[in-house]
């Protein structure tokens, strides 16, 4: 009753204060406290017909939004007045994303839960949770004679593409990470961060970047000398991360597509890992306009996939995220202008369930609420 008491009073005294104010002065100091965003770079979806469900899977695509629940997925369709290619996806899920010892996951956990069919600690990337050293869904591939690849627009020392090609207990312990790349054995690398593979960051003396050409990779500092490498190739394409979407244009679209070209090229298909890695970054920063552009460059990135999976025949194509981020909420806005209001509550990661996409050969096993490392597990047993 005490408790009771106190919720009536509270309420009482809002309604008291918003009285006093004038509901009007109340209405539009609650609007001021959202953030409105337009984007005026709109585009359509991708006109792609799935192929049959029947069809053998010779390869597999993940696709991982970094901190895209279905609130940010609903402000974007709203920008793109009420289209998304997300739309063309047949099968959908839940996954829940806890980790072994929280409740609130981050990307290590989360991601690794995806790569390895395991949950594990947080801040763990590619290890168990007793953080012994586990193989993910690349390295089993590799080891069927298939290629592997990742993408990503943010630096290689960041938590998702380490899930998936290093190991390590802690997702900060960021030398030795990077230096795992030298072994990983990854055949298309993609994404950023020039300055943790030199002493620029580094706390030693190794030059990562020559280690690497050293252990047969080349190594592409520009997209242009990328996209003249054959296999294995690491394009490291900047300091840090990506330019923000605005900024970098089409870049990782591009760098995606030559993925596919190089990695289809073996006659044993490919698994991929595809990240819009800064989604998360600016939801952290609770900047809608920049999180915005970053998912929706992930969503065209998502219909350049389909269309090369459509004319492939054989590609199983997964979208997911590894956590929510900015408890994010969607109060105001206009589909027909494109136009979005909403409100962060958090700078932080939640824990509500995030949604998972599949597209192509034996996606209708993609239904349901599972935890994130099942999800992992039902996308381990398509590479064979």
């Amino acid at each position: 009753m005490r408790k009771f008491a106190a919720i009536v009073l509270a309420a009482a005294a809002l309604f008291t204060a918003c009285k006093g104010k004038g509901a009007q002065e109340a209405a539009s100091e609650e609007e001021a406290a959202l953030q409105y965003y337009r984007t005026d770079r709109t585009y359509d979806i991708a006109d792609v017909e799935m192929p049959p469900l029947g069809n053998e899977v010779r390869n597999v695509i993940i696709m991982i939004g970094d901190g895209m629940g279905l609130e940010q997925v609903s402000c974007a369709w709203v920008l793109n007045h009420g289209k998304l290619n997300l739309d063309r996806f047949p099968y959908t899920g839940l996954s829940r994303t806890w980790c072994t010892n929280e409740l609130i996951t981050d990307s290590g956990a989360g991601g690794t839960a995806l790569a390895i069919g395991q949950k594990t600690a947080y801040s763990c990337v590619g290890v168990a949770a007793d953080s012994t050293d586990a193989a993910s869904v690349l390295v089993k591939a590799r080891q069927l004679g298939k290629k592997t690849g990742i993408a990503v627009t943010c630096h290689f020392a960041d938590a998702t593409p380490s899930d998936f090609a290093c190991h390590n207990e802690y997702r900060y312990n960021q030398d030795d990470l990077i230096a795992d790349y030298v072994e990983c054995g990854v055949d298309y690398l993609s994404g950023g961060g020039t300055d943790w593979f030199t002493n620029i960051r580094r706390s030693d003396d190794r030059d990562i970047m020559a280690e690497m050409a050293a252990a047969g990779y080349t190594v592409a500092r520009t997209e242009e000398q990328l996209m003249q490498a054959g296999l294995p190739v690491i394009g490291i394409l900047s300091p840090d991360n990506l330019p923000v979407a605005k900024e970098r244009g089409d870049l990782f679209r591009r760098t995606v597509a030559r993925g596919l070209d190089l990695l289809s090229q073996g006659d044993k298909g490919f698994v991929m890992m595809i990240e819009g890695s800064c989604i998360d970054d600016w939801l952290h920063g609770n900047d809608i306009a920049k999180a915005m552009e970053e998912l929706l460059d992930f969503d065209r990135t998502i219909g350049d996939v389909l269309e090369w999976a459509a004319k492939d025949g054989h590609t199983l194509v997964v979208v997911t995220a590894d956590h929510a981020t900015g408890c994010l909420t969607l109060q105001d806005g206009n589909l027909d202008e494109g136009l979005i209001g909403v409100h962060f509550a958090s700078e932080s990661h939640n824990g509500i369930a995030v949604p998972i996409y599949a597209w192509g050969p034996g996606s209708d096993r993609f239904t349901g609420i599972r935890e994130n490392a099942e999800w992992g597990q039902l996308i381990d047993s398509f590479v064979k």
